[in-house]
C-alpha cells in the first residue's frame, strides 16, 4: 500500500487574509475555489506552489474560531527557501509588518537558517534554509 500526504487544511477566521498572506509570503497561487455547502455558502480555497498543484496542496477553510499560538509553541508549518538571504528577507518584511515571532537563527543541522512568522489567523510559519527538505537542501 502506498500512501501519501497531499494537503493540511486549515480552518480560519478571516479566509481572504490569509488567502492573501499565503500568497505574498508564501508565494501560493489558488488552484481550486469552490462554494461549500453547510458553512453558509462560503468559498473554501485549494492552494500550492506553482508545478506542485497535484501534489501538495493547502486548504482553507472559512468561518474557524479565533486562535492564539503561545510563543513556546513550535507548531507550524514550513517552507524552505533558497538562501539565507532570502530568510533575512522574509524576517526584515515580516517584523516590518509587526508579525516576526522567531528571529532568525542558525540550528546545527537538519535545523538549519530559520526564522518564524505569524499568519493572519494566528498560526506560525517558517521559513528555512539548509534544511533536508526542499529549495536549499544539503
Amino acid at each position: 500500500m502506498t500512501i501519501s500526504l497531499t494537503h493540511i487544511a486549515l480552518h480560519v477566521k478571516d479566509l481572504r487574509a490569509c488567502v492573501e498572506f499565503y500568497q505574498q509570503y508564501a508565494g501560493l497561487n489558488v488552484i481550486r475555489e469552490r462554494r461549500a455547502q453547510g458553512i453558509d455558502g462560503k468559498s473554501i480555497v485549494w492552494m500550492a506552489e506553482t508545478g506542485k498543484e497535484h501534489d501538495f496542496i493547502l486548504v482553507m477553510l472559512p468561518g474557524g474560531p479565533e486562535k492564539y499560538q503561545q510563543s513556546n509553541d513550535f507548531s507550524h508549518l514550513g517552507f524552505a527557501m533558497t538562501s539565507k538571504q532570502a530568510v533575512d528577507d522574509i524576517a526584515l518584511r515580516a517584523k516590518q509588518d509587526g508579525i516576526l515571532v522567531w528571529p532568525c537563527k542558525q540550528e546545527p543541522y537538519p535545523v538549519g537558517y530559520y526564522c518564524g512568522i505569524k499568519d493572519p489567523d494566528g498560526n506560525f510559519v517558517e521559513f528555512s534554509f539548509g534544511q533536508p527538505l526542499g529549495p536549499g537542501a544539503e
